[in-house]
């Protein structure tokens, strides 16, 4: 595992970060300022490497349709050079078809690798389990949300595998919501300030990764 002590600084130049989300990816429940996006921007930055996070459109309630209407024109506008993405919890709680979430999902991805670099500087993050959490089962609707949600992360996993991109799994540590109750936001439902801390702790080394290889790859030469 990559620490932060251990990561290489001096970036030649900005990092343009962009993001393609939902409410995760926006922090709702803590504030945006504390989503992980914004947390790994600030961690990152404080290792010596100089990102900015340029653009996050993401909204709480938005399926892979909202993200195609209304946020892959942003993410090309924003001229990326890196990038996350995190969605599909809220096609599951709608009743979004697998494989027609699987469409979507990997026609975002093939629309974020098209406004990235060659060298596909893109990490996708999982579905937390949002079960756990006091009111999460009231989105069940007769259905197993845990077991939904795996489904669709195994949809998630299979995308990215197939691209060659990295993936970061919170869905194990997202089940600590139900064991501490200061990791939801008081609408019970979300994570909290110090939630979304843990994630991106967790979100860290493997968008490090990332932003390493690419950086090495652009300057012709192979990673360690």
């Amino acid at each position: 595992m990559i620490t932060q002590e251990q990561a290489p600084i001096g970036q030649q130049r900005t990092i343009r970060y962009a993001v393609v989300g939902d409410s995760y990816s926006i922090g709702e429940g803590a504030t945006e300022a504390e989503s992980w996006p914004a947390l790994l921007a600030r961690s990152l930055t404080k290792i010596g490497i100089a990102i900015e996070l340029v653009s996050n459109p993401s909204r709480t309630g938005w399926t892979t349709q909202d993200a195609i209407d209304h946020e892959l024109d942003p993410f090309r506008t924003a001229r990326p050079d890196f990038g996350t993405l995190m969605l599909g919890v809220n096609d599951w709680v709608q009743g979004v078809d697998p494989e027609l979430f699987r469409e979507r999902f990997a026609y975002i991805i093939d629309a974020m690798l098209k406004s990235l670099p060659n060298d596909r500087p893109l990490l996708v993050v999982n579905i937390p389990d949002f079960s756990v959490t006091p009111n999460g089962p009231t989105y069940a609707r007769g259905r197993d949300i845990s077991a939904g949600l795996t489904n669709f992360n195994r949809i998630i996993a299979e995308e990215a595998e197939r691209r060659g991109l990295a993936l970061a799994d919170i869905f194990p540590l997202s089940k600590r919501m139900g064991e501490d109750s200061s990791l939801v936001a008081p609408d019970a439902l979300h994570p909290s300030a110090k939630a979304y801390g843990e994630w991106e702790e967790l979100i860290f080394p493997e968008a490090l990764r990332v932003i390493q290889v690419s950086s090495l790859s652009r300057s012709g030469k192979m990673p360690a």
